[in-house]
């Protein structure tokens, strides 16, 4: 990971609020087919994907849940944005398998209307001609769902104008909304991505380094408008972060991704208070050497 981490929102009631939003991770794992029961959305049995001659990720296994905060942390080059385009559907993987709401690798390609309920936010998000309403509006433009028989429905074109309005104002952007995407800080930009993502309502977010860039106020306004959202429906969140204090803010269970390896995975109190590897208590304490 390379963007430099954003300063810590630590006031506590901020931090009350984000835990009291949280919704538990689905318990009982039961069953013999984890990948395919109603609670898992991802199951990863030794997968790896190879990103370089000398790096690739080896997940040995990993299940996601249903409407939980998974959080990944760990060093630069760990491997957390290479799993997270994997959790994507859109990269292949080299080994393993792996289901994504019940659809497995070996398959075939994850199927459009899949692909359809996950959406991403990368490190660097890049700016699509236009203002920024074009750009928040364009994945609903794109899955046509304004149109039908290639003509412009009024009453989908108008629920379209309503969502893009209504994020829009969530992430405060309504000010600039009609400003060139071109011309926005690197800040301005990931709301315009959080923004564009979340107005398809997805049941996946994957997020990478969302808030890097933010100053502390809108670090606070993102997880805040997360938390509210998954207030109102069942969103998985998968959120890598740097900052240690957000992951015990934000999520329901932590994972720690050491040289492409998942190390440990652990309830958010329990690996922060009682990990069980020593690798997890040295890199919470900061003590960890790569």
């Amino acid at each position: 990971m390379k963007n430099s981490p954003a300063s810590e929102v630590t006031s506590k009631d901020a931090a009350t609020n984000h835990a009291e939003a949280r919704l538990p991770a689905a318990a009982g794992r039961a069953g013999t087919d984890l990948a395919r029961s109603e609670a898992a959305v991802y199951r990863l049995r030794n997968v790896e994907r190879k990103r370089s001659d000398d790096f690739r990720l080896d997940v040995d296994d990993l299940t996601i849940d249903r409407g939980e905060v998974l959080c990944l942390v760990g060093p630069t080059g760990a491997g957390k944005t290479t799993l997270l385009s994997v959790l994507s559907g859109l990269v292949p993987i080299d080994g393993g398998r792996l289901w994504i709401a019940g659809h497995a690798s070996h398959e075939g390609p994850l199927p459009l209307a899949k692909q359809r309920t996950i959406a991403a936010v990368t490190q660097r998000p890049l700016p699509l001609l236009g203002t920024v309403r074009r750009n928040v509006e364009c994945g609903l433009r794109w899955r046509g769902d304004g149109e039908r028989d290639g003509e412009c429905d009024e009453r989908n074109g108008a629920r379209i104008e309503e969502l893009v309005d209504d994020v829009l104002a969530r992430f405060r952007l309504r000010d600039i909304a009609k400003r060139s995407a071109k011309r926005l800080s690197g800040g301005q930009l990931q709301l315009v991505a959080l923004a564009r993502a979340l107005v398809l309502r997805p049941d996946v977010l994957l997020l990478d380094e969302p808030t890097a860039a933010l100053d502390p106020a809108r670090v606070a306004l993102v997880e805040s408008l997360l938390a509210d959202e998954r207030s109102r429906r069942p969103m998985t969140v998968v959120w890598a972060t740097h900052h240690l204090f957000q992951a015990r803010r934000v999520a329901d269970r932590v994972m720690l991704l050491l040289d492409g390896r998942n190390v440990e995975t652990q309830a958010t109190e329990s690996f922060f208070e009682t990990p069980s590897e020593a690798r997890t208590a040295a890199f919470v304490r900061g003590e960890m050497i790569y």
